[in-house]
């Protein structure tokens, strides 16, 4: 497989089945191009990584932090599987460069779709691991490019979401919670984006927008915590 020889490399794994690291790279736009591929899209994939993953750090939380609460337990996990990280990771491992997609995916780069997609790819490719090796070579993945994160997030409380956090800041700063405000709906109804605003008070520190109500909450936040350099 010497297409791939560099990206097996930098994930430390040989593929014994070349297909299953193939099929973890296909998005399903390619396949509307090409419906003649001879592998179907890596949504499947993503379904069986996305639960490997979540069982391999769950199972490492709970055995190297027998103190600590199921809360606080659930929200580093949640930090560490989140499609933000896996994203970072896929761009790290140049994962961008071997995905198959459409023509007019291939263009749209630097978008939350195309973030979405190497978030996805990156469960695919835990999935295609699992199905080729096992479970050890992908504990060896999990542990060596997302949970060796862990430290960094609990100490910049990154496992805190933006409206948590957000939130928690203004209390703290202000005695005040914030809350957010609907300002415009635009699209059709199965493509609809909306953007709200976030407010301290009366003041508006930031909007968002989002395919949904709470993305575009999240996004204010997010863009509330960078003005506020909280």
């Amino acid at each position: 497989m010497p297409e791939f020889a560099k990206l097996q490399k930098t994930i430390n794994y040989q593929f014994k089945n070349a297909d299953f690291l193939k099929q973890a790279l296909v998005h399903r736009s390619y396949i509307n191009e090409h419906p003649e591929f001879h592998l179907g899209h890596n949504e499947r994939l993503e379904f069986l990584g996305d639960a490997v993953l979540e069982i391999i750090v769950t199972e490492y939380l709970y055995h190297h932090f027998p103190d600590t609460p199921e809360g606080d337990l659930t929200d580093w996990r949640a930090s560490l599987v989140n499609a933000n990280l896996l994203a970072e990771i896929a761009q790290e491992i140049n994962l961008e460069e071997n995905l198959f997609l459409s023509k007019g995916e291939a263009k749209d780069k630097n978008t939350k779709a195309r973030h979405y997609i190497l978030a996805n790819a990156i469960e695919a490719l835990i999935g295609s691991m699992y199905l080729d090796g096992g479970i050890e070579p992908v504990k060896e993945f999990v542990l060596e490019k997302i949970v060796c994160r862990l430290d960094y997030i609990i100490k910049n409380q990154l496992h805190l979401d933006p409206k948590s956090k957000f939130q928690e800041k203004a209390q703290e700063i202000y005695s005040i919670t914030p809350h957010y405000q609907m300002l415009e709906e635009s699209g059709p109804d199965h493509d609809k984006t909306f953007t709200v605003g976030l407010y301290i008070k009366e003041e508006l520190i930031a909007k968002g927008t989002g395919s949904s109500k709470h993305d575009a909450q999240v996004d204010a936040a997010s863009a509330g915590l960078r003005k506020k350099n909280w």
